[in-house]
């Protein structure tokens, strides 16, 4: 069945690359021997993403889905620094997860409104400024910057709700929202009338209120993919209580033991912590019950599994207020809504090394060169001891150390390899 709602979307994010590091010499009227005035490049700008609470869908990722930060801009002479790249900022409702498309990890959960940097921006490369020594008081090189990082992600919405309504379609469950929130979900007589979920916050009292969640109608199969199936399933993971809105009318010719049965074998299914909350069942329709015998079969099934059952009429505004504060009360005593943990750690790229590099010695200097070095640096964050160390690693297996140890390289020296300098000990 098609659908306007997008829960669960794909994005290749790349954030800018460093602006390169300029040569240059101070030239003017009457200052002899100006010397290098090289500036450096700007960082590159970063991805990041921002909790908006006017979003409810991840629509926006429907038909955009590569978004690219700005590069920093290139150094100028006089020591003038180049522009940063301006951050992109990706605004995802709230309650997204943020995923790795390789390996399905967890990057981020969205549920708060701190902003997260999905990809860093590259470093700046060094002007020539930068190499000036008073043996080397004419470098007439610089650096390029370094690039950004990328990720392939998947945006996954899991709604951020205290309470979630699930039951059959057409079961009422658009109504009962409407009724004790000020939620407006379009409500119509016939079966999947709500196609994407409904938020609306339900006021009981004085400081006490919560976030109710109108999920669409479950059939049986959903947990296989029948129906709207896993799109929707996923919305009731963070609830903490659910309300199982049952018909037991009679209108449709529906067994309300057997609905309450095929809801709950499909939340086991998908998952069986979730089929494990707690749940208050609401015997929905009493106004116009034609078999007062099918109410007190639902009771006494469910209450024989510890359920508690209130009958309601969410059209004629019936016993909704008792079900509201049982719902609250439920609540106060429950742990608060899931966020996820991050699983992600990032993985070392694959690097080339089998490349020669650009060695060059000047002044005690050893300046170090080449694309995959470039690549492998762009990965590096200098100031995490670990990833020092792999840097560090890395580079010996290349054979770079044993090669400048062949071309005479002392300790004490300096190796500069684009914006990162280190004194070499063997």
């Amino acid at each position: 069945m098609a659908t306007s709602f997008i829960d669960k979307a794909r994005i290749t994010v790349k954030a800018g690359n460093g602006g390169n590091g300029v040569v240059s010499f101070h030239r003017e009227k009457y200052v002899a021997a100006g010397g290098p005035d090289g500036g450096d490049g700007g960082r590159g700008g970063s991805i990041i993403l921002q909790v908006d609470d006017h979003m409810s869908t991840l629509m926006d990722f429907r038909y955009k889905r590569k978004y690219t930060a700005p590069n920093g801009a290139d150094g100028q002479g006089g020591r003038r620094s180049g522009k940063d790249g301006a951050d992109l900022i990706i605004r995802v409702p709230r309650g997204t997860l943020v995923r790795d498309a390789e390996s399905g990890e967890i990057m981020q959960d969205m549920s708060t409104s701190e902003p997260f940097t999905l990809c860093r921006g590259g470093r700046g490369g060094w002007g020539n400024s930068h190499f000036a020594t008073p043996t080397r008081q004419v470098p007439r090189f610089a650096k390029a910057g370094l690039p950004g990082e990328s990720h392939d992600v998947v945006l996954e919405l899991k709604l951020l709700a205290d309470v979630g309504l699930v039951g059959f379609p057409n079961v009422g469950k658009s109504t009962l929202l409407s009724v004790v929130s000020k939620a407006q979900p379009k409500i119509a007589n016939y079966h999947f009338t709500t196609l994407f979920p409904n938020l609306g916050v339900v006021w009981v009292e004085d400081g006490v209120s919560f976030v109710m969640a109108d999920i669409p109608g479950i059939i049986e199969g959903a947990s296989e993919g029948a129906g709207l199936g896993h799109d929707f399933l996923r919305h009731v993971d963070r609830c903490r209580l659910l309300i199982h809105v049952v018909d037991v009318s009679g209108s449709e010719g529906r067994d309300p033991v057997e609905d309450f049965e095929a809801i709950n074998a499909e939340l086991r299914q998908y998952s069986p912590d979730l089929a494990s909350r707690p749940q208050i069942v609401a015997a929905n329709k009493v106004d116009i019950l034609d078999d007062p015998e099918k109410l007190e079969k639902l009771r006494t099934h469910v209450e024989a599994q510890g359920y508690t059952l209130l009958e309601i009429s969410a059209a004629a505004h019936q016993g909704t207020r008792q079900l509201v504060q049982k719902a609250a009360e439920m609540l106060s005593v429950l742990p608060p809504v899931t966020v996820y943990e991050a699983e992600y750690v990032p993985k070392p790229p694959v690097v080339d090394a089998s490349a020669p590099l650009d060695i060059q010695h000047e002044d005690g200097v050893w300046f170090v060169e080449g694309p995959w070095l470039q690549r492998l640096m762009g990965n590096v964050n200098f100031a995490d001891y670990e990833s020092r160390m792999w840097f560090d690693k890395t580079l010996r297996e290349s054979g770079l150390f044993q090669q400048l140890e062949s071309l005479g390289i002392q300790d004490g020296d300096t190796v500069s390899m684009y914006d990162f300098e280190f004194e070499y000990q063997r």
